[in-house]
């Protein structure tokens, strides 16, 4: 469970180029299987993309505080 929650883009980006091939390798599969299943990962792909935002506000927000004590003094 940790490893998804350090890493949701790439087990994201696995699990589509998967998806993708077999879509293309396995024609027999129904079109609104493969709809279905687009959609669904239209919309994982949104929460994946929420998480690392927030995963990149959470680091600027603790760069800022760490560094904020470095900054000279203006006069």
């Amino acid at each position: 469970m940790q490893f998804i929650k350090a890493h949701p883009a790439r087990i994201y980006a696995v699990a589509v180029a998967a998806l993708a091939l077999v879509a293309h390798y396995v024609p027999s599969l129904p079109s609104a299987l493969v709809l279905g299943l687009v959609a669904a990962v239209l919309g994982t792909g949104e929460a994946v993309q929420r998480t690392e935002n927030a995963k990149t506000a959470g680091a600027g927000e603790d760069e800022h505080d760490e560094h904020q004590d470095d900054e000279p003094a203006t006069a």
